[in-house]
């Protein structure tokens, strides 16, 4: 588990005085990253089973395009059959910012001392990935490219696939999404899609926070675009994309608007920002 040498690294930073407030802050990212890492220990799919077929055909019939022969085909099957190398490079693009933008947006709102909103920005990812991952367990389900590739019966152990990005590997002639989703541990973890969920959360706080409208309008196309991306190249349905959506708004709702107001957790909040 690869979580095993952050929480080392963390505790480093944490052991010498002049990191050691780095390493507080830095707590909500490492909850993030041992809360993702811990899924291996125990997958989704020994707790419910998974979604292959039933979102397959929800996808078709609420999205489906209609093709010369009369039938319907899900939008990411149709983006395999239509693709082209422009769209294929940015695809690749827009899928290489879903963590690292808004972890660089969190260090820029740290060091411009941005505290208070820092901390906010920081919990609601926390928070809404663990609303996804929640999610993961309520409802194992299968990505498009699964169904496409293997069918409609789960297989365990299915090794994670590249789908659609393997184009721009092979039009840059990196190896990048190879190499990342070659170590996917669990594909069976589609909905919601957190993909749809990073940048929008990025690009709420970043209208909070009142950074530029330069600044909010680039947010606002990194995350339209890996929307599009993520059913472009079959890693995810709309409906997943749809439900990405939909627990950000909940995840930041119930955070801010409930959890962050109580006098508890001001008083936390407080004392939080203080030692960072």
């Amino acid at each position: 588990m690869f979580s095993i040498y952050i929480i080392i690294f963390w505790l480093v930073l944490l052991a010498v005085r002049p990191t050691r407030k780095i390493a507080l802050a830095l707590l909500p990212w490492l909850l993030f990253a041992v809360c993702y890492d811990s899924m291996r220990l125990y997958p989704n799919y020994k707790v419910n089973p998974i979604d292959v077929q039933p979102l397959y055909e929800a996808e078709r019939s609420l999205f489906g395009i209609a093709t010369a022969e009369g039938t319907k085909i899900i939008p990411g099957e149709w983006f395999s059959l239509h693709n082209c190398s422009v769209a294929d490079f940015m695809a690749g693009i827009f899928y290489l910012c879903w963590v690292p933008v808004p972890l660089a947006f969190a260090i820029y709102l740290y060091l411009k001392g941005k505290r208070e909103m820092y901390l906010r920005f920081s919990f609601a990812f926390l928070f809404v990935n663990l609303v996804g991952f929640a999610g993961y367990y309520i409802h194992p389900a299968a990505p498009p490219w699964y169904a496409l590739n293997y069918g409609f019966t789960p297989v365990l152990n299915t090794p994670g696939n590249v789908a659609g990005l393997g184009r721009f590997d092979a039009l840059t002639g990196l190896n990048i999404f190879h190499s990342i989703y070659g170590k996917n541990a669990n594909v069976f973890a589609a909905v919601p899609s957190l993909h749809a969920a990073y940048m929008l959360v990025a690009t709420i706080y970043a209208v909070w926070s009142r950074e530029s409208k330069t600044t909010i309008a680039i947010f606002a196309f990194i995350c339209l675009g890996i929307w599009w991306t993520a059913v472009y190249t079959t890693h995810h349905y709309i409906i997943d994309v749809m439900l990405g959506i939909l627990t950000t708004i909940v995840g930041t709702a119930v955070l801010e608007g409930c959890i962050l107001r109580t006098s508890a957790v001001k008083r936390l909040m407080r004392k939080y920002i203080a030692t960072i």
